[in-house]
Order: structure tokens, then sequence, then C-alpha cells
């Protein structure tokens, strides 16, 4: 299968997936919003911890328009508000967004994006698209 056919069918796909909010028989036990797609980037989370700032490095492992996974250095508890700064492809700067603690299992975390404005919500869209291209 062609590459353009290949991003048309993923397309397809993730179209599929986001407008009926099915996720994978049996991966989840949850329906995601939007698809993910692999992304690996190191990125930098900013908390407010025991009266000071703290900061802490790690990998992406997965993006949709949504959220982010991440394994990462320090520790962070279920509903935690930090600043993410996540340098993304196609992008000349990383992008700086706050975001939620939606779930924890061991280093891996899953953020869940709070207040994108309409440029960081299209920038997001469109690396969306391209990693759809890469997978």
């Amino acid at each position: 299968m062609g590459t353009e056919k290949k991003a048309r069918a993923m397309s397809a796909a993730a179209a599929d997936t986001s407008s009926t909010g099915a996720a994978p028989a049996g991966k989840f036990g949850f329906t995601r919003r939007f698809p993910r797609f692999i992304i690996d980037v190191r990125l930098q989370v900013k908390m407010f911890q025991d009266g000071e700032f703290r900061t802490c490095w790690g990998r992406s492992t997965e993006m949709g328009q949504d959220g982010i996974g991440a394994t990462l250095t320090g520790s962070l508890e279920n509903g935690e508000i930090v600043t993410l700064e996540i340098p993304l492809p196609l992008t000349p700067y990383p992008i700086k967004v706050r975001a939620i603690v939606r779930y924890r299992q061991g280093l891996r975390y899953g953020f869940e994006f709070l207040t994108l404005n309409d440029a960081q919500r299209q920038t997001i869209r469109r690396v969306c698209d391209y990693l759809a291209t890469k997978a």
C-alpha cells in the first residue's frame, strides 16, 4: 500500500474511532474522544508541590488532540495541575500548555490538556495529522 493510501486509511480509521468514541476492544477500559499517535520527544513538566515550584523531565509516548502520555523522572498525583513544555514537530518553538494528570501507572502518566487557545489547538491538530501519516 502506498504512503498516500496508508495515510488516508489511517485518517479514515482515526475519524471512525473519534466519531464513535470506540476504543480498540480489550485494550482500554474506557473510550477516547480522539485517537492517539506515537510521538517520542523530550518534554518538561513544571508543577507546584510542597510550597515550591519544581521541574522534571520526561519522554512522550503518545499524543492526541486532547492530551499526551509520557514517562517522567518526577512523581505526580492524579488530579494534579501542571505546565507542559513540549517541542513538537512542525513547530519552531516548544508549545506550553496547562494539563491535568488523568492517570498514573508507575512512571507513566496521562495528561489531559486544559487551556488550549485556538492557535495551540490548531498546532496540535496539525501535528496529529502529521503523526497519522508517519504510522
